[in-house]
């Protein structure tokens, strides 16, 4: 158990920098889930303004320290490629 001031104080940032992180790890698989059911229903118009919307959400998540950029990168890679074929 943490004994000095400055000790407990990062235990309580700690978990409150958790919680924060989980909420916004939760909003970008919520986004990744939202555009993989557009994808899933068949319909690209539908599926390409998912992954629109969703982009940002993705994106912001790099940038709050959350994801890296490389597995952002490679997660919208993907998706983009799986609504182009939806295309064909």
């Amino acid at each position: 158990m943490a004994q000095h001031k400055s000790a407990k104080k990062r235990i309580r940032t700690n978990a409150r920098r958790t919680r924060i992180n989980d909420a916004r790890k939760g909003q970008m698989r919520s986004a990744v889930r939202k555009v993989e059911a557009a994808i899933a229903s068949g319909d690209p118009a539908q599926a390409k303004s998912a992954l629109a919307a969703a982009q940002p959400e993705i994106h912001r998540s790099v940038t709050k320290g959350v994801a890296h950029k490389r597995t952002v990168a490679r997660k919208l890679s993907r998706l983009a490629k799986r609504i182009k074929s939806l295309s064909r």
